[in-house]
């Protein structure tokens, strides 16, 4: 079983993951891994954090010369901000990271201080940053890596935001945002090309593959809401006018001339590129920080400003497809198999040849 675990905090020392669970014998390239970290950190309208960050990915455990071996996989990604705290530490005299008493609305700090029975913010805002994400892009992109045997690509777009639809208006969106002290959410879309039929299952709630892809990309930081295919549209459409009828030919098999549900039926990959999209919130760091309340003693004040982006989405999709290559390699392999990639490869094989009868 496909399985990972992060850990690390926003500025400590570094953030690493542990995978479980991959094929023996599959070629990583790390400089591609390395690649989707730098895409996460791009996009306009992010913060000084990502001037500070160049992340890279090391590989301690689980591959030997550039091959997995079957066994743990372990990622680091250095913090390169943890040395700047180190240093004012020991020039200023402060200890890591100044308390932080006023939550921010919109953010784990107080529900996460009030659950942990913490005094300090910061005890609970270090590992709930979006930082974390920068090690599920790499595990992502191992999984990736993974589903290229199989032949599943993974792609994602931002469509909107601030209610912007174009490049030029969205840039414009976001400085506008920047100069008033906000932030700025958005859209953005996940396409998985090259799915085979029958990954996923009907047969219990949480072997269904679109309640763990919306589970995956709802588990990112600020995400309020995921659809697939023609997604909530369907509110507004009769059946007559929504679902994908199902054609047949010798070369192609079973196929479909629409695909409003999104690649996925029953729980069940159908063929059909796998699409959804989500909706991010705007970042609850705001420059110019709404009210709320001390938590030593309960008077009001403006909330806590960390260093912090104006709009994330560009970033969010990356992550995202992080997230849907996660739970697609998970899928492939409980439906496929191997403990080599050979013998993943034989196996997918054998099935397409079955279906394509």
């Amino acid at each position: 079983m496909f399985r990972f675990l992060t850990a690390g905090e926003s500025h400590g020392p570094a953030l690493t993951a542990i995978i479980e669970g991959l094929p023996a014998g599959l070629e990583l390239d790390l400089d591609e891994i390395n690649a989707d970290l730098a895409r996460r950190q791009q996009g306009f309208g992010r913060g000084g954090r990502m001037k500070i960050e160049k992340d890279k990915a090391d590989i301690a455990s689980g591959v030997r010369f550039g091959i997995t071996l079957g066994s743990p996989l372990t990622i680091v990604i250095t913090n390169r901000d943890w040395e700047n705290w180190q240093e004012r530490m020991s020039v200023f005299g402060q200890p890591y990271g100044d308390k932080v008493t006023a939550p921010r609305p919109g953010h784990a700090d107080l529900p996460g201080i009030l659950k942990y029975q913490r005094q300090d913010i910061r005890d609970i805002l270090e590992r709930a940053s979006a930082r974390e994400t920068a090690t599920r892009v790499a595990v992502g992109s191992i999984a990736k890596q993974l589903l290229a045997v199989a032949g599943i690509t993974i792609t994602s777009r931002v469509l909107n935001i601030g209610g912007a639809q174009t490049e030029e208006a969205m840039i414009n969106a976001i400085a506008n945002a920047k100069t008033a002290g906000d932030s700025l959410g958005g859209i953005f879309e996940v396409i998985a090309a090259g799915i085979m039929p029958g990954l996923g299952s009907h047969v219990q709630w949480d072997r269904r593959l679109d309640t763990r892809l919306a589970a995956a990309v709802m588990s990112i930081q600020a995400i309020k809401g995921v659809e697939f295919g023609a997604g909530f549209a369907y509110a507004n459409l009769p059946g007559s006018q929504v679902h994908d009828e199902i054609y047949h030919d010798c070369d192609q098999g079973y196929y479909r001339r629409t695909n409003n549900a999104g690649g996925i039926e029953g729980g069940i990959s159908n063929g059909e590129n796998i699409v959804l999209r989500a909706v991010m919130k705007a970042i609850p760091t705001l420059m110019k920080p709404l009210n709320t309340v001390n938590i030593v003693d309960k008077t009001p004040e403006k909330a806590n400003t960390e260093r912090s982006d104006v709009s994330a989405v560009p970033a969010a999709a990356v992550v995202a497809e992080a997230m849907a290559a996660i739970v697609l390699a998970q899928a492939l392999l409980e439906k496929f198999g191997g403990d080599s990639i050979e013998d993943l490869k034989a196996t997918i094989g054998n099935y397409q040849t079955r279906i394509n009868k």
